[in-house]
């Protein structure tokens, strides 16, 4: 029987996804994690097929989720399936580990093929992310500063630019102020700028936000 774990903090999407699975895959079961803390647990005490993921989760973040659960469980098969924009986290999380990537606003066939393609062994690119893989591999000395960075920086840069103060970034990813103090200090100084407004500008002028 397909074992199918689907983690998002929102209940409607959850049902959402779900019932467009379960269309599709008439023999499925189905897990749901609302947060990081449960989405660990239920990876570490039972076993899944495939586990679509978003990367906006309490308690945590996807991408460090990501990271931990193709740790500790190589062999399980991730999709992301978020709201952000392909180019901003795709290649990011397909080098973290994930089979997939796809934006929410995706047609429920995509995410389909999408399934069936990584059950079946493979992986899910799309051509605007195979596009992307390819111009970093072949010009990585050559790209936006904002790819040198790692991806807790990424991260704080993005949240930065959205707007977020010190401390909503903080609860998001579950790190204490200070920590994200420390990241934003690296992120400005590997990008030569010096405040948030600057930050704010670089991300707009390159689609970050």
């Amino acid at each position: 029987m397909l074992r199918i774990l689907l983690a998002d903090d929102h209940a409607v999407v959850r049902q959402g996804v779900r019932r467009i699975l379960a269309e599709a895959f008439a023999q499925a079961t189905f897990g749901e994690a609302r947060n990081a803390h449960e989405l660990l647990r239920l990876v570490g005490s039972e076993r899944w097929d495939i586990l679509v993921l978003d990367l906006a989760m309490p308690g945590g973040n996807g991408l460090d989720a990501l990271k931990q659960i193709k740790h500790d469980h190589p062999q399980l098969p991730v999709l992301i399936l978020s709201i952000y924009p392909e180019d901003q986290y795709a290649v990011r999380t397909i080098r973290a580990g994930a089979a997939g990537y796809l934006n929410k606003e995706s047609a429920p066939e995509e995410l389909v093929q999408a399934i069936r393609r990584i059950l079946q062994g493979g992986e899910y690119i799309s051509e605007l992310v195979g596009n992307a893989l390819v111009v970093h591999a072949r010009h990585e000395d050559d790209q936006p500063l904002h790819r040198h960075l790692s991806d807790r920086e990424y991260q704080v840069l993005c949240l930065i630019a959205s707007g977020k103060e010190a401390g909503e970034i903080s609860t998001e990813l579950a790190l204490s102020p200070k920590t994200i103090s420390t990241y934003r200090a690296r992120l400005l100084e590997k990008m030569n700028m010096k405040t948030n407004a600057e930050l704010t500008q670089y991300a707009i002028r390159n689609g970050l936000v």
